[in-house]
């Protein structure tokens, strides 16, 4: 690796673990990082610590905001203190004990973002629960198996909910004794609940069953778990990441500390717009972050097409997303610049290339160009509430052409990050005034132990003047274990390193790149796991398949299959529809393209497949796979890297032209 590495610093114990395990390359952290762990506040041991004491310090800051629709109007953000959160978790708390639960109790949340689910979330904290997000877009059933492999005994569930939370019955029954609404519950629903065994209360109810008994908290260690969280599996079945007191913290701390050391710190007049899920590891640890410095949360309406009516009323100063609410914004912005007259047009790329143009050069871009800030960018920057200070992107990677223009016209900065479930969300993190790290996920976030290992069968080298090879990462951040998954377990994490299955290449600024994706799960544009040797065995079974490569990458939403069909199938429905030609012109015709992506639909609602796995495009190809391509191994196996290489043209075709996303 070059010699610059400006961000990072060598870590000395790299030339012992280099010498066990010889195809890794040296041990890095973030240079922001004195010591491989925090220095904490005393009496900061928990989740619950960090809302007690900033509930203890900002009494009558407005924690948590929401909007209320009158007549189907919305009124403004209304607040509750955090001393008023604070009083309401404990009163939850108190129930959650009245009912018999108690430490290490697994405990669900289900839901639309909300105040009632951070105030769970904290009841869960103060007394020691494990809390335990379900999540319906992790497939069909996914939401009984959660319930049932992690025995869940009571949820809180938003009222709209409460219809899914029954499809999983009588099965969860076995488990789930008590469910509390958010809102209210119906006659119907209760009755067919207690038919069940089940207790049931609406939010009002369940905050007085305590009777106002008040019992003593846990003393709370940060090894405990905090919460299981469920994520993507490439065989079906969703892994219970399970994440501790001290993962949160650290990843706080070193969030906290990055920032700081860019002149950019998190503080109490920040304000930050709450839509992307709690039920993920990402939004989670961002609002524990602003929890922690006293800062406001505004929850979004639930709708997507009233977000940008909500941000411009809450004016966040702090704005998550994935890349695909981005590449949206990206959209918007150049379809109103291309259809507003050649005289706003000329001013927009004329202002946009002097600002890039001075950005290049190392002015911040406050410094590029103030004038045309306030007469061009302006318009931008109030679309987001006209407040927004920092857009930290997340969850799949960003396009670096959607990136770049952000930069130049949001006036904000724009963070690209990178972690997984099982690493708490933040494991690299680009770092403000940084141009040369575009298209990076940036280097380490402090208190995070970072190396690449060599994949000699993928030609990645960790060991070469560029390193490039599987994350591995180790610290407190990383996660304690998948829930009952000790098997899983093992095969992540080895000699105390975890293995991302993402393959990076060190830059020399010391900012990390990510690449490739060692394994055969991916995610897409909106963050969503695609497990495509899945997927590819349903699709299979269509009778028109013979065989099937399925394609997508993190900067598309969708999938797009390469299918060598049946000969007979296609030829039999050719012959029934009155076309005729040999399979080579099938083949090119767009009806059969769109007879097989039929069938293709029907096997995957027959599957219960999820939207975005469904498969929108396909090339049909009338050769087979075969090794004199070098597509397959002798035993059948497709080799996905010569196939992408191999059908790049007709991918090109569908996703477009960026070479930054083909080798």
């Amino acid at each position: 690796m070059a010699a610059e590495k400006r961000f990072i610093v060598e870590v000395e114990k790299a030339k012992e673990a280099t010498d066990v395990r010889p195809s890794i390359g040296p041990v890095y952290r973030s240079l922001f990082a004195k010591e491989p762990t925090p220095a904490l506040v005393d009496g900061l041991h928990s989740c619950w610590d960090v809302f007690r004491m900033s509930a203890e310090k900002y009494p009558t800051k407005p924690m948590l905001g929401r909007r209320e629709v009158v007549d189907g109007n919305p009124s403004k953000y209304k607040w509750q203190t955090y001393k008023e959160v604070y009083d309401l978790a404990i009163k939850v708390g108190n129930s959650i004990r009245a009912c018999g639960y108690g430490e290490a109790v697994k405990c669900g949340i289900y839901g639309a973002n909300c105040p009632e689910w951070i105030m769970s979330m904290e009841a869960c904290n103060a007394h020691g629960l494990y809390c335990v997000p379900l999540y319906d877009t992790l497939g069909a059933g996914a939401v009984e198996f959660i319930i049932c492999h992690a025995e869940v005994s009571i949820a809180f569930v938003e009222e709209k909910k409460i219809s899914e939370i029954l499809k999983t019955f009588p099965n969860a029954a076995k488990h789930l004794k008590t469910l509390v609404s958010f809102g209210k519950v119906t006659p119907e629903q209760k009755q067919e609940l207690e038919n069940f065994g089940l207790a049931v209360y609406s939010w009002d109810d369940f905050l007085q069953l305590s009777n106002d008994q008040n019992f003593d908290l846990p003393v709370k260690k940060k090894s405990d778990i905090c919460t299981i969280m469920y994520t993507s599996g490439t065989t079906g079945d969703p892994k219970g990441v399970m994440i501790s007191n001290e993962s949160i913290i650290t990843l706080l701390a070193g969030i906290k500390l990055v920032l700081a050391s860019c002149n950019e710190k998190l503080h109490d007049k920040d304000v930050y717009i709450s839509y992307l899920p709690l039920a993920h590891i990402f939004d989670r640890a961002i609002e524990e972050a602003m929890i922690w410095v006293g800062a406001s949360i505004g929850f979004w309406r639930g709708d997507v097409r009233l977000l940008l009516e909500d941000i411009g009323e809450l004016k966040p100063t702090i704005f998550c997303a994935v890349p695909r609410v981005l590449d949206r914004v990206y959209s918007g912005l150049t379809q109103k610049v291309s259809t507003g007259g050649f005289v706003k047009q000329t001013m927009f790329n004329f202002a946009y290339a002097y600002k890039m143009h001075n950005m290049k050069k190392g002015q911040t871009h406050e410094a590029a160009s103030p004038l045309f800030d306030k007469i061009v960018f302006n318009k931008v920057k109030e679309g987001l509430g006209g407040n927004v200070r920092i857009i930290l992107s997340g969850a799949a990677p960003l396009s670096q052409h959607v990136e770049s223009f952000l930069r130049v016209v949001t006036c904000a900065h724009i963070l690209q990050g990178y972690g997984l479930t099982e690493t708490c969300a933040g494991s690299f993190v680009s770092l403000p005034f940084e141009n040369d790290m575009l298209g990076t996920v940036g280097p380490p976030v402090p208190y995070v132990d970072v190396c690449l290992e060599s994949i000699p069968e993928m030609g990645y080298d960790a060991l070469s003047s560029t390193p490039r090879g599987e994350i591995c990462l180790k610290g407190s951040t990383v996660f304690s274990g998948y829930y009952k998954r000790e098997d899983l377990t093992k095969e992540v994490m080895i000699d105390g390193w975890f293995h991302t299955g993402d393959v990076g290449e060190w830059q020399p600024n010391g900012s990390m790149k990510i690449i490739d994706r060692k394994k055969n799960i991916f995610k897409l544009s909106q963050g969503e796991y695609v497990a495509v040797e899945n997927l590819e065995n349903i699709y299979v079974q269509a009778s028109v398949v013979e065989s099937i490569w399925i394609y997508g990458n993190s900067f598309e939403s969708f999938l797009i299959a390469i299918v060598n069909p049946s000969k007979q199938e296609l030829e039999r429905w050719a012959q029934e529809n009155d076309i005729t030609g040999d399979l080579n012109s099938l083949c090119e015709d767009s009806r059969a393209k769109t007879h097989i992506i039929g069938e293709l639909t029907k096997i995957a609602k027959e599957k219960k497949l999820k939207g975005f796995e469904f498969i929108k495009a396909v090339h049909l190809d009338p050769v087979p796979f075969g090794m004199e391509h070098d597509l397959i191994t002798p035993t059948f196996k497709k080799k996905r890297p010569q196939l992408l290489k191999y059908y790049q043209v007709q991918i090109v075709e569908y996703f477009g032209s960026y070479e930054y996303k083909y080798k």
